[in-house]
């Protein structure tokens, strides 16, 4: 069985500094670096929105960032404008070891949806081709790292072990938003669907 490493969303926007930044979204970089060598395979992931994104609360009248509203395929977190394509804040960390990436998967490019999972939108059904790469490759095992454990990081992991593979979050190499209890729900979520925590 091949197994990848999933680095996920360690932008500049997630990182002290930026739009919507993780307590230390920074330290995990050189951890990351390190371990990218114990795999057969390395995906990174990319936060990747246009201009005017549906899940940005500047794109509701009265909208207030970590607010929330209703959307088609369910309740959505207003965020604080980020990762907007081709700006500084959408590219990944400068220390971010990128050349030893097999792929790149750029997710929410989808004005009307917002994309937390590396695997499917947010109405769980709209797949972004991870998922069929990873079945081409033989991949079957999946060790994940980055931004944020309790939105994109958890959302990945939960929708890849409900896939079939076997999954193990580096919980020392994430970091967390936290928004009003969201960390523990995640964890809490992803050992409920067999993720293992590491």
């Amino acid at each position: 069985m091949t197994n990848a490493l999933l680095v996920i969303d360690v932008q500049n926007d997630f990182c002290p500094g930026g739009a919507l930044a993780v307590e230390d979204g920074d330290a995990i970089v050189p951890g990351i670096n390190a371990l990218m060598g114990d795999f057969d395979a390395v995906i990174l992931t990319q936060d990747w929105h246009p201009a005017g994104h549906s899940s940005f609360a500047s794109s509701h009248d009265g909208g207030a960032p970590f607010g929330t509203v209703e959307m088609p395929y369910g309740t959505q977190v207003l965020w604080p404008d980020h990762c907007v394509q081709g700006s500084n804040g959408a590219a990944f960390h400068g220390d971010l070891s990128t050349d030893r990436a097999d792929m790149i998967v750029r997710k929410g490019y989808n004005t009307a949806i917002d994309s937390y999972s590396a695997f499917f939108e947010n109405d769980h059904e709209t797949p972004t081709g991870l998922h069929g790469y990873l079945q081409t490759r033989g991949i079957g095992e999946l060790t994940m790292v980055g931004l944020a454990t309790d939105f994109c990081v958890s959302f990945s992991a939960i929708d890849a072990a409900k896939l079939g593979y076997a999954v193990t979050v580096r919980s020392d190499l994430c970091r967390a938003i936290d928004l009003d209890g969201s960390l523990n729900a995640a964890l809490q979520g992803m050992q409920d669907a067999g993720v293992g925590i590491a």
